[in-house]
């Protein structure tokens, strides 16, 4: 039954939205019933208890209602919200798009540090396959001095990673984006110019089960990368070289079973493996690799 038959205050909103998601099986009901309430009542952060003991509207109860019903079907949190936070950042989603995720914030991080050693700090950074451009816009972001290019072949990929970059402030002056498949969308203007080159690219195997609030929702363009996984940090890799300056590094998001042959693959392009860096999780995440 649609909650809004009748004005009632957020708190009790509250309390059935998160009723009717956990007897949906939803982990953390509790949680993204809050995040739904704060999206449709406008109260969020500071704001959310005071919020809870005001009567919402028909309007927002409307909103709320066909946002529960969206996430009761089984459609991520993320794309229901339409938004969703990445390293401080507030980042429109869509299905065009992966939903940002920790293990990427771990390689924004690592791109950040690399630039920050520099001398002087900042330097061209490449971001392949942006997406929502969660990544390249971080780094924007983070680091004043960078230069920060985003990249991917999907057009409606492309089209969030510009919105958001519409949302960025000063920043975004820094920030250029072009569409086409990995190099193919850079400007040859570039070559030998680029400090770090980096990627979440697709490493799902073809054959590799997924939680069905990935398989069914995000983009198999941008989850699947062949049998093994590692097509397209193949393509990445074999051609870094030409990209990056002497001393430019490559970050790749990758799956910890993959490190091993994804440095091999490194190595025969003539790139020096630097390190394995491990996520929140303690999993191997993100190879870097340098030319030297």
């Amino acid at each position: 039954m649609s909650l809004a038959v009748t004005p009632v205050a957020w708190g009790d909103v509250a309390v059935d939205a998160a009723r009717r998601l956990a007897e949906a099986g939803i982990a953390d009901a509790e949680v993204q019933a809050r995040r739904l309430v704060e999206q449709a009542s406008g109260y969020e952060g500071g704001e959310y208890y005071v919020g809870l003991t005001k009567a919402a509207t028909r309007r927002q109860m409307a909103y709320l209602d066909s946002m529960l019903a969206r996430r009761l079907t089984g459609e991520p949190l993320q794309y229901v919200l339409g938004r969703w936070g990445f390293r401080g950042l507030d980042l429109m989603v869509s299905p065009a798009v992966l939903i940002p995720r920790s293990e990427t914030e771990t390689l924004a991080g690592l791109a950040i540090a690399e630039l920050a050693r520099r001398d002087p700090p900042g330097g061209l950074v490449v971001d392949l396959g942006t997406g929502s451009g969660a990544l390249g816009l971080a780094v924007a972001a983070e680091c004043e001095t960078a230069q920060v290019v985003l990249t991917d072949v999907s057009a409606e990929a492309l089209a969030v990673a510009r919105a958001n970059l519409a949302g960025l402030g000063r920043a975004a002056v820094r920030v250029s984006a072009f569409q086409g498949s990995w190099y193919e969308a850079l400007p040859e203007s570039l070559f030998g110019q680029v400090d770090v080159l980096a990627s979440n690219p697709p490493y799902v195997r073809d054959d590799e089960a997924l939680p069905s609030d990935v398989a069914d929702w995000e983009p198999a363009l941008a989850l699947r990368g062949g049998p093994d996984g590692l097509d397209s940090a193949r393509r990445i890799l074999a051609d870094a070289g030409k990209w990056l300056n002497p001393g430019g590094s490559v970050m790749l998001e990758l799956s910890p079973d993959q490190m091993e042959r994804a440095a091999a693959i490194a190595l025969a392009g003539g790139l020096a493996v630097e390190a394995v860096h491990s996520d929140l999780a303690g999993r191997d995440r993100v190879l870097q690799c340098r030319l030297t």
